[in-house]
């Protein structure tokens, strides 16, 4: 593959955020991409890689954890979101309606 198909790789991973994704869509897209570009770093990279863009709100929770793997937060991200979204139905960390 031609250096030009690692760069806008490089750059796509660069500017990937969540925005209106939901968390999965957004871990799998950067798992993706990460993958294609044959990008290979230790996993506190790829967790901070991973928080940095997600959406702020989002951010500050999993903040207040601790994780091993990147794997966990994405779960236990997704697990609060459907918690709160259950319990008071005012927060939402999905996709924007």
């Amino acid at each position: 593959m031609s250096g030009h198909y690692y760069r806008e790789l490089y750059q796509r991973l660069h500017n990937l955020s969540q925005g209106t994704k939901s968390i999965d869509e957004y871990f799998k897209e950067m798992e993706l991409v990460m993958i294609r570009a044959n990008v290979k770093e230790d996993r506190e990279t790829s967790m901070a890689r991973f928080m940095n863009k997600l959406n702020h709100d989002i951010a500050h929770i999993v903040q207040l954890y601790h994780y091993v793997e990147l794997e966990e937060m994405v779960h236990m991200v997704v697990k609060r979101r459907w918690c709160r979204n259950n319990l008071n139905g005012r927060v939402s960390f999905g996709k924007a309606k």
